[in-house]
């Protein structure tokens, strides 16, 4: 296609550039939705091909002179001079004129008074746009409005929307922003601003569809700290967060404009959902559509990080961690180039911690589609960098007077019903403000979206997403005693086809009907059974056998005051509570709240069973700090350190993954997890003989062999190696691997005998 092109152009010199690339999109069948050709994107993609040298672009002809618009200057001054005051009515019918043509006397008038009097001036705006002039029943000019193309990326607006980086790429063209609205200064009509909004809202979603073939389901806007929003208030606009203080172009952040606080509107009641949806399988690169030659290809393989090179220093980055997981950077890459490279990698500005784990979670996902039931474990810990104070971007992270500072990071992991982790399926990582602390008594009267609690709604709607691309796999969401929020029920049961919900109750809430409150509810049901279950140690106290007495019922939740949009929630409530509990320690009580149906004895025991599994995010949380020591990176600056979680996140759940497989599977290969040299390496390093067997030991052998290093000393009373051992074992497989690659040409001739008194 470039050949043909270039070509072209060499053929025809005076062809144009918008000529040419009509002729591209005829070749490609290049359309819009509306059927149209996307000439301007064409354009783009031709212009990108010349600065790359690729090819050869004839000259582009001069704009032409815009007409004289002296009538529409004259019209613009005269409607401008005079003052308009009074109530809405006396104006009324207010009507929005829509600008169809960019030589129209309309978008004459649009340009003249938003360039005398809206601080933006009149452009020029940014993508597909529609632009409105507003008129009053006296046939004067108003002001005027516009909506355009909606910003790329934008993390407050993203994480309320909770769409993933693939739906983001899909569904962004649904998106608009609302960038002009000018009431001009003369004009004083209270409520104008409100209503011509509501009035454009109302005809956009069928305008821009005229237009474009595309039905946009939301809006957003910007508006600058000074200013309070009040239009947008009162036009039921959602304040959802704030900007970062730069613009499209500025991604180093030199520019420092002003941080702007962000609306939206949702034009449709489902636009969320919507805007998540994706296709349920992303197409693979092409690199991809052979087998990953080991595990590294398949977590981090599929990453899009827009540069080779990138891909290339990713995989070989994530084999160093995972060979040496206690290890410093420079000491994991082993060589001062590849230190260099790491630490460039991980300060690119395109390697972004979701850019970095969505292959991962696509790979998740294809464990996932080969269990019946999978839990999908929310849980949030804090990384502590006091010790580094110079890094940049980071917040505090607990009340104490020391107040240590560092990153929050709310991760979800997919557990089979036995334990084994399947992978991440959302990470999110920030840092607090500090200026926001000793606000909790605000709390009640903040949103959902401005509170961190918000983060349980954002990691279930990705388990929403990972369940539409597993639709034969029941995903359960289980969170902890901190994941009891209302408006979590309420999205768990919006949609029956969606993941189900099972969280251990903090409040003993107030049931509808004069039920009373859910714990004195549940606890007057007759005794459904005893349960026995062990707890692990904590801290001094040692594991034990804990006898659990089982009620369940069906409870309805009345909605809480503040939130009685939401209405009642039906849900079910398993209360397990300790029977002879070992003297000095408190016995266990959940009451467990679940949106599956518990009717029988054994529905009530199997949700208690999967709340067990929660305590193995813990384990992982442990194995990512203590074994991959994440919190001693020393990156200078957040953004780098989220991108080296990204990929330490992957290596403690490879870690943990082999512990687990290593115990329900032992007797498969070791084929399955190590490599050929890996295997051969740590047989004769732990046999001592350079002679091999005919087979791989099986997985369990190679496992103990792995944590023999590590600590592991392998009596009856040991049990199966844990994950510190391992992790500890792989940091010195690693070297045994190394010496065996460079030592393995003299073991291919193996003395004839072993006997030293032979001959």
């Amino acid at each position: 296609m470039i050949a043909r092109i270039q070509q072209t152009v060499d053929s025809q010199p005076g062809l144009s550039r918008r000529a040419l690339s009509r002729r591209v999109c005829e070749w490609l069948n290049w359309r819009s939705s509306n059927g149209k050709w996307k000439g301007m994107s064409c354009r783009i993609a031709l212009l990108k091909l010349d600065r790359g040298g690729q090819i050869r672009l004839p000259k582009a002809a001069p704009f032409p002179v815009q007409r004289s618009i002296t009538t529409a200057r004259e019209k613009a001054s005269s409607a401008a001079a005079a003052a308009v005051a009074g109530r809405l009515g006396q104006f009324a019918p207010i009507e929005l004129i829509a600008v169809r043509n960019s030589d129209s006397e309309a978008s004459r008038v649009w340009k003249q008074l938003m360039s005398q009097y809206h601080p933006l001036g009149a452009g020029p705006l940014c993508g597909a746009q529609m632009r409105y002039l507003i008129r009053s029943a006296r046939d004067e000019w108003l002001g005027g409005m516009a909506f355009s193309a909606a910003a790329w990326q934008l993390k407050a607006r993203d994480n309320w929307i909770g769409w993933s980086a693939a739906a983001r790429r899909q569904n962004l063209n649904r998106v608009v922003a609302n960038s002009r609205l000018l009431i001009l200064p003369q004009v004083r009509i209270p409520h104008l601003a409100s209503h011509v909004l509501g009035q454009a809202l109302r005809r956009l979603r069928q305008d821009w569809k005229q237009r474009y073939g595309e039905e946009p389901v939301l809006v957003e806007t910007f508006v600058d700290e000074g200013y309070k929003g009040t239009c947008y208030r009162a036009a039921n606009w959602k304040e959802v967060g704030q900007t970062a203080g730069r613009g499209r172009q500025d991604r180093a952040n030199k520019a420092a404009a002003s941080k702007k606080r962000i609306f939206v509107y949702e034009l449709h009641s489902q636009a969320r959902q919507l805007l998540c949806a994706a296709d349920v399988e992303p197409e693979p690169p092409r690199a991809l559509w052979r087998e990953p030659e080991d595990w590294a290809e398949e977590e981090f393989g599929g990453a899009q990080l827009g540069d080779q090179r990138l891909n290339e220093r990713l995989l070989v980055i994530a084999r160093d961690f995972y060979g040496r997981p206690q290890a410093q950077i420079p000491q994991a890459c082993q060589s001062r180039a590849k230190t260099k490279a790491a630490y460039r990698f991980l300060a690119h500005r395109d390697t972004t911690m979701d850019r970095l784990l969505e292959p991962h979670f696509n790979s998740s996902c294809g464990r996932i589609r080969e269990q019946k039931i999978v839990l999908a474990v929310q849980d949030t810990t804090t990384l502590n960098y006091s010790a580094h104070p110079a890094t940049e971007g980071l917040g505090p992270i607990s009340l104490w007077l020391q107040r240590p500072l560092g990153l929050l990071v709310h991760d979800t992991m997919a557990f089979t019903t036995e334990g084994t982790p399947l992978g991440l399926l959302d990470v999110q990582c920030w840092a607090r403000n500090g200026n926001e602390f000793g606000k909790k008594h605000q709390r009640k009267q903040r949103r959902i979206e401005a509170k961190e609690s918000h983060k349980w709604l954002e990691s279930f709607r990705r388990i929403t997403e990972a369940q539409q691309r597993c639709p034969n796999t029941m995903l359960v969401s289980v969170g902890d005693r901190e994941a009891d929020v209302y408006e979590l029920f309420h999205l768990a049961l919006e949609d029956p086809k969606g993941p189900k919900l099972l969280v251990r109750a903090e409040q003993d809430r107030l049931l509808a009907d004069g039920q009373g409150h859910l714990w004195a509810a549940v606890e007057q049901q007759p005794l459904a059974g005893i349960r026995e279950i062990l707890v692990p140690r904590r801290g001094k106290n040692p594991a034990r056998q804990a006898r659990l007495e089982i009620r369940f019922a069906a409870v309805v939740l009345k909605s809480p005051q503040g939130k009685r949009q939401y209405g009642p929630l039906k849900v079910w409530a398993v209360l397990a509570q300790e029977v002879e509990a070992p003297q000095g320690i408190e016995p266990l009580s959940w009451m467990l709240l679940t949106t599956c149906p518990v009717i029988t004895f054994a529905e009530a025991m199997e949700k208690i069973d999967w709340y067990t599994k929660r305590f193995c995010i813990e384990i992982y949380h442990r194995t990512l700090k203590s074994g991959c020591k994440i919190e001693e990176r020393q990156l200078r600056a957040a953004d780098r350190i989220e991108a080296c979680l990204a990929i330490d996140m992957v290596v403690a759940w490879r870690v943990y993954h082999l512990v687990k497989v290593g115990r329900e599977v032992p007797d498969v290969p070791c084929t399955v997890f190590f490599e050929e040299a890996e295997w051969k390496a740590l047989v004769t390093f732990t046999t001592r003989n350079p002679v091999l067997p005919d087979q791989p030991p099986i997985l369990r052998e190679a496992i103990r062999m792995v944590a023999n290093p590590g600590g592991f000393l392998g009596r009856k009373c040991d049990g199966v190696p844990g994950t510190k051992s391992l992790w500890l074992g792989l940091q010195r497989l690693d070297d045994i691997k190394a010496m065996w690659t460079i030592m393995v040409p003299h073991f291919r001739s193996p003395p004839v005998s072993r006997e030293p008194t032979y001959g």
